[in-house]
């Protein structure tokens, strides 16, 4: 079965795009949200029913596409960044919007704003971030160990998206396994997310301490597969390939997967993905010049995302080593596109390269983005002491939303 419920939401492929910062913007959103339509038109073309278009069905997307974290505080305030982080482009059938915040009040306002100005669709928690400027002052993945804390964020946060002008929106919760292998979370975690009445729950099988290192535990994703019963398990961690996505759900029985780096520089992996889960051998295998043109149309988007192109080609510049990844290019060449301020530029630098390379294979393939080693988990003095929350780590948690995000 690959259709998953979130809430009223119907997804017909569990596939679903982690909410990253600084990448997951709506120009990203846009290029993973075609391809997982083309990989659904190459189904249909493969058995044979006519697809000249793939019209979108609000009761059915082709997974689901998560936006760049937004600190709750920060849009309550309204700032100009906040609300530019949830524009959404007017193609997405389903606005999902992550959400960070460590304050019950504040996080239930910033959840009623979005759902009560109809400005999403689908509202994610994140309890995942292992990042220690946030987890220094007891906010992402650490957050969690203070239970109370956590119930009354998650309780708030669904009371307040039952009150969405087009009815009650959907809202999940995506956290880590917890602080470390001696603190963890996520088992308790899930179960009051659950009866918190939560639609669904996404579990980064890594703790804080792990950060992205080494590989990702998916025995904890079965795990909370069998202690949350009524709402979909959502895996995530060490995604590289629509076989990995496979091997996750067939080894944890979960109900569908979250794909946060494997698909940096690649957003074709959502072909890939789509097909897969429909039982398609069809694999996108992308020249060079196929991911220039895919460089060329990531720019445009961010320009008219962003509406300046020097500041557009500055954001792009992340992406470029992670899109030639395995392709012969050169270190001048890959230096001077980590550079580009310009469109004309770009195409300048990519018209340079030897486009006429096929696809490298395992060479454009496996982990890109964060990794590094393990780290200790940086807590407030005190913090794991105990589970209850007392007034001095209350006043603390207030500095905690932070405009970062990972997880």
């Amino acid at each position: 079965m690959n259709t998953v419920r979130i809430g009223p939401i119907s997804l017909g492929t569990p596939v679903v795009l982690a909410p990253m910062a600084g990448v997951t913007n709506a120009a990203f959103r846009t290029l993973c949200r075609e391809a997982g339509e083309a990989g659904l038109r190459a189904v249909e073309r493969e058995r044979g029913e006519p697809a000249p278009s793939l019209p979108r069905d609000a009761d059915a997307p082709v997974g689901l596409y998560v936006s760049e974290m937004v600190t709750s505080r920060a849009l309550v305030e309204r700032t100009e960044e906040s609300l530019r982080i949830i524009a959404h482009d007017p193609g997405e059938d389903v606005r999902s919007v992550q959400l960070y915040g460590v304050d019950p009040a504040t996080v239930r306002a910033a959840v009623r704003m979005l759902v009560t100005e109809d400005r999403a669709d689908h509202v994610d928690l994140n309890f995942g971030c292992p990042v220690p400027k946030v987890t220094r002052k007891g906010g992402g993945a650490v957050l969690p160990w203070k239970i109370g804390l956590f119930r009354a964020i998650v309780t708030g946060a669904v009371e307040a998206a039952r009150e969405g002008v087009r009815g009650p929106v959907p809202l999940t919760v995506k956290m880590r396994m917890g602080i470390d292998d001696h603190h963890l979370t996520y088992l308790e975690a899930g179960a009051i997310a659950e009866e918190a009445g939560v639609a669904a729950v996404a579990l980064h099988a890594r703790t804080a301490a792990e950060y992205y290192s080494g590989h990702a535990h998916w025995d904890a994703i079965a795990a909370l597969k069998q202690r949350v019963f009524t709402i979909p398990v959502l895996g995530n961690g060490d995604i590289w390939s629509a076989e990995d996505a496979l091997a996750m759900r067939e080894h944890t029985g979960c109900d569908g997967v979250v794909v946060g780096r494997g698909c940096q520089g690649r957003p074709w992996l959502f072909a890939d993905l789509v097909a897969a889960f429909h039982g398609s051998a069809y694999r996108v295998r992308p020249s060079l010049a196929d991911v220039a043109a895919t460089l060329r149309r990531h720019a445009d988007l961010l320009v008219e995302h962003v509406g300046d192109e020097g500041r557009a080609m500055r954001e792009l510049r992340k992406h470029v080593a992670w899109y030639l990844k395995g392709y012969v290019v050169g270190g001048e060449a890959r230096a001077h596109l980590g550079l580009i301020s310009s469109r004309a530029d770009l195409n300048e630098r990519l018209s340079a390269l030897d486009l006429s390379q096929p696809y490298p294979g395992l060479g454009a393939e496996g982990p890109r983005g964060r990794a590094g080693g393990a780290k200790r988990p940086m807590v407030p003095d005190g913090w794991l002491d105990s589970r209850d929350l007392d007034d001095a780590f209350r006043a603390a948690l207030a500095e905690a939303e932070l405009s970062v995000s990972g997880g």
